[in-house]
């Protein structure tokens, strides 16, 4: 919008020379004027003026200025950052692969348990598992991601994001031989606890790394993004799966498989410089020189943005996030204690971050995907005779709609995702508990119950609540933060696979799913009260801005 100009005479200003003083007081007052109602009282005092203030409101009345336009936004200063797209995307695909790890290792499992109970094709004299035994193999990735979440709690800080991720790659590659090789059952155990603390360290140093590295316009949908590879990861396990499933022993190669990505993880992990973040804030914490980890700040900036050595632009931000850090620790000790994330601001990050976890576990996920095939049979569909089949077509569906969450997070933002698809996850919910109670002549309705569930779970729940764990922390306790975030995660997940069944038995089908629509209203409450908006604004700004 044009400006317009009040020539000086008509509001009075004196025509003598004036000093820098009073030239910067008659600035201020014209912008006071600016944002002062022609119909309200005057903001100036009389005797600054040669006329009456009276008509001072008349001229503003008929030469009305423009409203001042809107402070700078966090948006506009992300949009205004400058990086070339080649360099961004390998700093996001080598810390993502941790994330189509994990998705492999949920796809293999449905189909590796199949052949390592068969009697032919297992090849091993131990295929007979119990329960007992069979629930150890299929969760031992679970316990395992659990105790890696609760390892990155006191050392991720001191490891750094780069390094953690490597560690997850070398967990990775260990856990896979070791499961695919495994000559008895205890190693194979083993093997697939292995493979989990690669899963919690991944977890929880991904989105991390991803998020401290990304520029502020692209975050979300690069760590949602993260979501989309763990969609992949599930449906290339489903497709290795089919491909060995009828070889002796095939559930070897299925596990064994991982191991190559692995390797290109942690390969490329090492290629990339560390979060220019996470130096700073060691150099803050007095642990490395100031000047020095500034110095690799700057350089790691500059790479990651795809800049020439030397850029003024990479420096300055390098400087205002180090001035932020500076503010954000003066008056407290240089690291806090490990119960510092119960504390304050940290506190309330997690609140925010740690319920949409739990929201997303205990909503009842498992258990929608455990009826899924009986629901598309009951519909008629062929597919449901096949679970293999009936997985990919799930499967390709949350592909497609962690597509449109990709899409539409740094459009949308995340509040209107989030409460849009958790109001599609409630009615879904709700829906499958009618049909299993009274509606069971109508199947269409569980079908399309069914879809709605799994595409509301993956505009919201799915890829939102791992950004924001991502980028709701303070710095200070990000890594302490995320952690428990990943604990709680994977500690509600474990809590639901081992309640599902009795509650299954206890509730019946209908009941169940009544239950997880009310926890899901609770979530939805909980979304529309607690979740801020993030959309555009930095890490820094996330901390000063919201937490504050």
């Amino acid at each position: 919008m044009a400006s317009i100009s009040v020539p000086s005479p008509i509001i009075g200003f004196s025509a003598r020379p004036r000093g820098p003083g009073a030239a910067k007081l008659s600035k201020d007052l014209f912008r006071s004027h600016q944002l002062v109602s022609p119909l309200s009282s005057s903001p100036f005092p009389k005797s600054l003026f040669h006329c009456p203030v009276s008509r001072l409101r008349v001229v503003a009345k008929s030469s009305p200025s423009p409203p001042p336009p809107p402070p700078s936004s966090a948006g506009d200063a992300a949009e205004a950052e400058a990086f070339a797209w080649p360099s961004v995307i390998l700093p996001f695909l080598f810390p993502a692969l941790g994330g189509l790890l994990f998705g492999y290792d949920i796809g293999a499992t449905s189909v590796a348990s199949i052949s390592l109970q068969s009697a032919e094709l297992s090849g091993t004299t131990w295929f007979n598992l119990s329960a007992v035994q069979l629930g150890l193999v299929v969760s031992g990735s679970l316990y395992g991601a659990l105790a890696g979440s609760l390892l990155a709690y006191p050392v991720a800080d001191f490891l750094g994001r780069r390094r953690e991720l490597i560690a997850a790659a070398a967990f990775y590659f260990i856990g896979g031989l070791t499961t695919g090789s495994a000559p008895e059952l205890l190693v194979l155990i083993l093997g697939r606890c292995l493979y989990g603390i690669g899963i919690g360290l991944a977890m929880h140093g991904a989105p991390l790394y991803i998020a401290e590295t990304a520029p502020s316009q692209i975050r979300g949908t690069l760590i949602s993004l993260k979501e989309l590879f763990i969609v992949l990861g599930i449906l290339l396990g489903y497709l290795v799966g089919s491909f060995e499933i009828n070889a002796v022993g095939g559930w070897r190669y299925m596990y064994g498989s991982s191991a190559a990505i692995a390797i290109l993880m942690g390969i490329g992990m090492w290629s990339l410089p560390p979060s220019p973040r996470w130096l700073l804030l060691r150099a803050v914490q007095g642990k490395s020189s100031l000047q020095e980890n500034r110095e690799k700040a700057i350089y790691s900036l500059g790479k990651l943005r795809g800049r020439p050595p030397g850029d003024k632009a990479s420096e300055k931000q390098i400087d205002d996030t180090l001035k932020s850090l500076k503010a954000a620790y003066a008056e407290q000790e240089p690291e806090g204690s490990l119960w510092e994330v119960f504390e304050g601001a940290s506190l309330k990050a997690f609140i925010i971050g740690g319920g949409l976890v739990l929201f997303q576990q205990i909503t009842g996920q498992p258990s929608v995907l455990y009826y899924a095939a009986s629901i598309l049979q009951s519909a008629g569909f062929s597919a449901a005779a096949d679970a293999a089949k009936v997985s990919v077509i799930i499967g390709s569906f949350k592909l497609l709609m962690t597509g449109v969450a990709v899409l539409k997070v740094d459009d949308l933002g995340r509040r209107p995702l989030l409460i849009g698809g958790v109001s599609g996850i409630v009615l879904s919910l709700f829906l499958l508990g009618a049909y299993y109670k009274g509606l069971s002549g109508l199947p269409l309705v569980a079908v399309g119950a069914l879809l709605l569930y799994v595409g509301s779970y993956q505009v919201s729940f799915g890829p939102i609540s791992w950004l924001m764990v991502s980028e709701i922390f303070p710095i200070r306790t990000r890594g302490r933060g995320i952690s428990l975030a990943v604990l709680t995660n994977f500690g509600s997940n474990a809590l639901v696979t081992f309640a599902f069944s009795p509650l299954q038995e206890l509730l019946g089908a209908g009941n169940l799913f009544f239950v997880f629509g009310a926890i899901a209203l609770l979530s939805l409450l909980f979304v529309i009260l607690y979740v801020p908006e993030t959309k555009g604004l930095s890490l820094e700004e996330i901390e000063s801005k919201i937490l504050k």
